[in-house]
């Protein structure tokens, strides 16, 4: 027998088998997204209806699958950033408060020279901005979720002491870079992009001295018409001449 011949009766491989199936295949929530991606990476609109058309399946489906058409440019925007925001962190050495500023302004310069987001966010900014930097998207949120793993991370290696709880400096940390992703169009500022990492830096190792008790009895004294009036526990301490022994 042949060997050609031979080879052409041995078992199919299972990818054999499905490079030779013609059965048209269902298609499935992860089909759907990635054909949003390819609109929106081309610049044309995402339309979930016209998604659905394309893939053959319902609307009602379609829109079960990704729960509206926020929701699913949420998750591309999400997506896109996750990404960039990885290959920027991948990028950085050092330790401790320098390496969390650094790669906020690697991840910041990758975001800001992103072309389609930036097509995105001039084309309609008040509703890209609530996609991105709000509760309406998912990208906020799981970006603070992200930074503070960073900041945990450093924290929990010596590299870093937080000079606040965790969870309110990861807020702070993203809605800096925020403002200096989308500097132009917030408030229509040309930023410089290492004053992002600067500030980042300073947030987490500033040291600044809590003043409580100054400023209570700052404030108890100018109550009192700028005498300081003693605590309870000074008073109860102090004689009471007029108190019978």
């Amino acid at each position: 027998m042949p060997p050609n011949l031979a080879a052409a009766r041995k078992p199919p491989t299972r990818l054999a088998r499905a490079l030779s199936d013609r059965t048209p295949r269902r298609a499935t929530p992860l089909d759907l997204y990635q054909l949003a991606r390819r609109f929106w990476l081309a610049g044309e609109r995402v339309d979930v209806g016209a998604l659905a058309a394309r893939l053959k399946i319902g609307r009602a489906t379609a829109f079960r699958w990704v729960g509206s058409r926020d929701l699913l440019l949420g998750e591309i925007l999400w997506a896109l950033c996750d990404d960039l925001m990885t290959t920027a962190a991948a990028a950085q050495r050092g330790r401790g408060a320098r390496r969390v500023a650094a790669t906020c302004e690697a991840a910041i310069r990758a975001i800001v020279g992103f072309a389609p987001l930036r097509r995105f966010v001039r084309a309609d900014p008040e509703y890209a901005l609530r996609l991105l930097t709000s509760k309406l998207g998912p990208v906020q949120a799981r970006a603070i979720e992200r930074m503070r793993t960073m900041l945990q991370h450093e924290a929990d290696a010596g590299a870093l002491a937080l000079p606040l709880a965790v969870d309110t400096l990861a807020y702070l940390v993203v809605r800096i870079c925020e403002s200096f992703v989308y500097a132009d169009v917030i408030s229509d500022q040309q930023v410089d992009v290492a004053d992002a990492a600067l500030a980042v830096e300073l947030l987490l190792s500033g040291r600044v001295m809590r003043q409580r008790t100054r400023r209570s009895t700052s404030t108890t004294a100018s109550a009192s018409g700028g005498k300081p009036v003693a605590r309870a526990a000074d008073r109860s301490a102090t004689p009471n001449p007029r108190r019978k022994r």
